[in-house]
Protein backbone atom coordinates (compact mmCIF):
# COMPACT_ATOMS: atom_id res chain seq x y z
CA UNK A 1 0.00 0.00 0.00
CA UNK A 2 1.02 3.44 -1.06
CA UNK A 3 -0.25 4.51 2.67
CA UNK A 4 -2.43 3.47 5.57
CA UNK A 5 -4.46 6.39 7.42
CA UNK A 6 -6.34 5.82 10.54
CA UNK A 7 -7.20 7.46 13.72
CA UNK A 8 -7.76 6.34 17.49
CA UNK A 9 -8.40 2.87 16.74
CA UNK A 10 -7.63 3.40 13.55
CA UNK A 11 -4.29 4.62 13.75
CA UNK A 12 -3.29 1.70 16.26
CA UNK A 13 -4.14 -0.92 13.12
CA UNK A 14 -1.86 1.15 10.71
CA UNK A 15 0.96 1.80 12.71
CA UNK A 16 0.25 -2.74 13.40
CA UNK A 17 0.27 -3.45 9.99
CA UNK A 18 3.86 -1.56 9.40
CA UNK A 19 5.02 -4.32 12.34
CA UNK A 20 2.73 -7.02 10.72
CA UNK A 21 3.49 -6.69 7.09
CA UNK A 22 6.33 -4.18 6.87
CA UNK A 23 7.41 -5.42 3.19
CA UNK A 24 3.29 -4.18 2.70
CA UNK A 25 3.09 -0.61 3.88
CA UNK A 26 4.99 2.20 2.39
CA UNK A 27 3.64 5.06 4.51
CA UNK A 28 1.79 5.35 7.95
CA UNK A 29 -0.38 7.74 8.97
CA UNK A 30 -1.28 7.56 12.83
CA UNK A 31 -3.66 10.15 14.14
CA UNK A 32 -4.86 10.97 17.55
CA UNK A 33 -3.52 7.29 18.72
CA UNK A 34 -1.94 6.11 21.01
CA UNK A 35 1.26 2.59 21.59
CA UNK A 36 -0.69 1.04 24.24
CA UNK A 37 -4.05 2.87 26.47
CA UNK A 38 -3.60 4.24 29.58
CA UNK A 39 -5.33 2.14 32.80
CA UNK A 40 -7.53 4.86 32.68
CA UNK A 41 -8.74 4.29 28.99
CA UNK A 42 -9.27 0.55 30.18
CA UNK A 43 -11.23 1.43 32.59
CA UNK A 44 -13.78 4.02 30.53
CA UNK A 45 -14.11 0.71 28.40
CA UNK A 46 -14.38 -1.52 31.26
CA UNK A 47 -17.48 0.94 31.96
CA UNK A 48 -18.98 1.38 29.01
CA UNK A 49 -19.13 -2.74 28.37
CA UNK A 50 -20.96 -2.96 31.81
CA UNK A 51 -23.29 -1.01 30.86
CA UNK A 52 -23.94 -3.13 27.77
CA UNK A 53 -23.47 -6.74 29.27
CA UNK A 54 -26.19 -5.51 32.69
CA UNK A 55 -28.64 -4.85 30.17
CA UNK A 56 -31.53 -6.96 30.77
CA UNK A 57 -32.07 -7.10 27.04
CA UNK A 58 -28.10 -8.43 26.50
CA UNK A 59 -28.92 -12.05 26.84
CA UNK A 60 -25.67 -12.95 26.51
CA UNK A 61 -24.67 -11.32 23.21
CA UNK A 62 -27.42 -13.62 22.07
CA UNK A 63 -30.32 -10.57 21.78
CA UNK A 64 -30.82 -11.09 18.04
CA UNK A 65 -32.15 -14.43 19.02
CA UNK A 66 -34.48 -13.08 21.58
CA UNK A 67 -36.03 -10.13 18.98
CA UNK A 68 -34.65 -7.25 21.07
CA UNK A 69 -31.72 -5.12 21.39
CA UNK A 70 -29.87 -3.88 24.33
CA UNK A 71 -30.33 0.30 23.42
CA UNK A 72 -30.73 1.24 27.08
CA UNK A 73 -26.83 -0.24 27.62
CA UNK A 74 -25.17 0.65 24.29
CA UNK A 75 -26.92 4.25 24.67
CA UNK A 76 -25.12 4.34 28.41
CA UNK A 77 -21.93 3.50 27.36
CA UNK A 78 -22.38 5.70 24.31
CA UNK A 79 -22.97 8.43 26.61
CA UNK A 80 -19.64 7.50 28.72
CA UNK A 81 -17.54 7.24 25.98
CA UNK A 82 -18.21 10.64 24.36
CA UNK A 83 -18.06 12.86 27.30
CA UNK A 84 -14.13 10.94 26.85
CA UNK A 85 -14.26 12.38 23.27
CA UNK A 86 -14.25 15.94 23.46
CA UNK A 87 -12.52 18.62 25.53
CA UNK A 88 -13.96 20.57 28.73
CA UNK A 89 -13.16 24.06 26.92
CA UNK A 90 -15.23 22.44 23.77
CA UNK A 91 -18.20 21.12 26.24
CA UNK A 92 -18.14 24.53 27.86
CA UNK A 93 -18.22 26.58 25.03
CA UNK A 94 -21.37 24.74 23.51
CA UNK A 95 -23.18 24.07 26.15
CA UNK A 96 -21.65 25.79 29.23
CA UNK A 97 -24.19 25.32 32.28
CA UNK A 98 -27.69 26.39 29.78
CA UNK A 99 -30.82 25.26 31.28
CA UNK A 100 -34.04 24.12 29.23
CA UNK A 101 -36.12 25.82 31.39
CA UNK A 102 -36.08 29.49 32.78
CA UNK A 103 -34.92 27.99 35.78
CA UNK A 104 -34.44 24.73 37.96
CA UNK A 105 -36.84 22.36 38.41
CA UNK A 106 -34.99 20.10 40.49
CA UNK A 107 -35.85 16.49 38.91
CA UNK A 108 -34.23 13.86 37.49
CA UNK A 109 -35.61 14.61 34.03
CA UNK A 110 -33.26 16.52 31.65
CA UNK A 111 -32.53 19.91 32.56
CA UNK A 112 -29.33 21.00 31.40
CA UNK A 113 -28.92 21.28 27.87
CA UNK A 114 -25.33 18.74 27.85
CA UNK A 115 -28.06 16.19 29.55
CA UNK A 116 -30.09 16.37 26.45
CA UNK A 117 -27.31 16.63 23.73
CA UNK A 118 -25.61 13.24 25.63
CA UNK A 119 -29.22 11.50 25.56
CA UNK A 120 -29.59 12.32 22.28
CA UNK A 121 -26.22 11.07 20.81
CA UNK A 122 -26.66 8.30 23.22
CA UNK A 123 -30.10 7.30 21.80
CA UNK A 124 -28.85 8.05 18.11
CA UNK A 125 -26.06 5.85 18.63
CA UNK A 126 -27.85 2.64 19.69
CA UNK A 127 -30.15 2.54 16.90
CA UNK A 128 -27.87 2.21 14.41
CA UNK A 129 -24.67 0.61 16.23
CA UNK A 130 -24.38 -3.35 16.98
CA UNK A 131 -23.49 -3.83 20.58
CA UNK A 132 -21.25 -6.67 20.22
CA UNK A 133 -19.48 -5.03 17.85
CA UNK A 134 -18.77 -1.92 20.43
CA UNK A 135 -17.86 -4.72 23.03
CA UNK A 136 -15.33 -6.42 20.67
CA UNK A 137 -13.84 -3.12 19.10
CA UNK A 138 -13.02 -1.50 23.23
CA UNK A 139 -11.37 -5.03 23.86
CA UNK A 140 -9.34 -4.49 20.70
CA UNK A 141 -7.99 -1.32 21.66
CA UNK A 142 -7.75 -2.46 25.11
CA UNK A 143 -5.30 -5.40 24.34
CA UNK A 144 -2.95 -3.29 21.70
CA UNK A 145 0.20 -3.33 22.72
CA UNK A 146 3.01 -4.43 19.92
CA UNK A 147 5.46 -3.88 22.73
CA UNK A 148 4.14 -6.75 25.04
CA UNK A 149 5.90 -9.51 23.38
CA UNK A 150 9.53 -7.20 23.95
CA UNK A 151 9.15 -7.05 26.98
CA UNK A 152 7.17 -3.67 27.19
CA UNK A 153 10.38 -2.23 24.80
CA UNK A 154 8.40 0.28 22.38
CA UNK A 155 11.89 0.99 20.65
CA UNK A 156 12.60 -2.97 20.20
CA UNK A 157 9.31 -3.09 18.59
CA UNK A 158 9.59 -0.55 16.34
CA UNK A 159 12.61 -2.32 14.45
CA UNK A 160 10.26 -4.71 13.44
CA UNK A 161 9.51 -1.86 10.76
CA UNK A 162 10.50 -1.26 7.37
CA UNK A 163 13.76 0.78 7.33
CA UNK A 164 12.45 2.64 4.54
CA UNK A 165 9.20 2.99 5.80
CA UNK A 166 7.80 6.66 6.34
CA UNK A 167 5.45 7.53 9.23
CA UNK A 168 3.37 10.53 9.96
CA UNK A 169 2.32 10.81 13.69
CA UNK A 170 -0.15 13.24 14.09
CA UNK A 171 -1.91 14.71 17.92
CA UNK A 172 -4.45 17.62 18.88
CA UNK A 173 -3.27 19.41 21.87
CA UNK A 174 -7.07 18.75 23.67
CA UNK A 175 -6.95 15.46 23.15
CA UNK A 176 -6.58 13.84 26.76
CA UNK A 177 -7.89 10.69 25.69
CA UNK A 178 -5.34 9.78 23.60
CA UNK A 179 -2.78 12.57 24.29
CA UNK A 180 0.23 14.48 22.33
CA UNK A 181 2.49 12.73 25.10
CA UNK A 182 1.17 9.55 23.83
CA UNK A 183 1.98 9.81 20.03
CA UNK A 184 5.40 11.38 21.29
CA UNK A 185 6.67 8.10 22.78
CA UNK A 186 5.75 6.71 18.86
CA UNK A 187 7.46 9.05 17.74
CA UNK A 188 10.89 8.81 20.05
CA UNK A 189 11.02 4.79 19.44
CA UNK A 190 10.91 5.19 15.48
CA UNK A 191 12.96 8.06 15.97
CA UNK A 192 15.30 5.59 18.03
CA UNK A 193 15.41 3.19 15.05
CA UNK A 194 16.37 5.88 12.32
CA UNK A 195 13.04 5.45 10.71
CA UNK A 196 12.14 8.52 8.45
CA UNK A 197 9.01 10.17 10.83
CA UNK A 198 6.98 13.16 10.80
CA UNK A 199 5.34 14.86 14.03
CA UNK A 200 2.13 17.58 14.00
CA UNK A 201 0.86 18.56 17.15
CA UNK A 202 -2.31 20.51 15.92
CA UNK A 203 -4.17 22.94 18.22
CA UNK A 204 -7.59 21.57 17.69
CA UNK A 205 -10.76 22.58 20.51
CA UNK A 206 -12.45 19.49 20.13
CA UNK A 207 -10.69 16.90 22.21
CA UNK A 208 -10.21 13.62 20.65
CA UNK A 209 -12.82 14.30 18.02
CA UNK A 210 -10.73 16.46 16.52
CA UNK A 211 -9.39 13.50 14.04
CA UNK A 212 -12.83 13.70 12.86
CA UNK A 213 -13.04 17.45 12.07
CA UNK A 214 -12.95 18.97 8.68
CA UNK A 215 -10.49 21.94 9.98
CA UNK A 216 -8.63 23.65 7.28
CA UNK A 217 -4.73 23.30 8.97
CA UNK A 218 -5.20 19.44 9.95
CA UNK A 219 -6.50 18.77 6.53
CA UNK A 220 -3.47 20.85 5.39
CA UNK A 221 -0.92 18.69 7.51
CA UNK A 222 -2.23 15.32 5.66
CA UNK A 223 -2.62 16.61 1.94
CA UNK A 224 1.07 17.63 2.32
CA UNK A 225 2.46 14.33 3.64
CA UNK A 226 -0.04 12.60 1.50
CA UNK A 227 1.58 14.80 -1.58
CA UNK A 228 4.99 13.44 -0.46
CA UNK A 229 3.74 10.16 -0.93
CA UNK A 230 2.28 10.54 -4.14
CA UNK A 231 3.39 13.52 -5.94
Amino acid sequence: FAAVVGGSLGGMQALSWTLQYPDRVAHALVIASAPKLTAQNIAFNEVARQAILKDPEFHGGHYYEHGVVPTRGLALARMVGHITYLSDDSMDQKFGRSLRHDKPVFSYDVEFEIESYLRYQGDKFAGYFDANTYLLMTKALDYFDPARLDGGDLTKAMARSKTDTGFLIASFTTDWRFSPARSKEIVAALLANNRNVSYAEIDLNFGHDSFLMADPHYHAVISAYLAKVQP
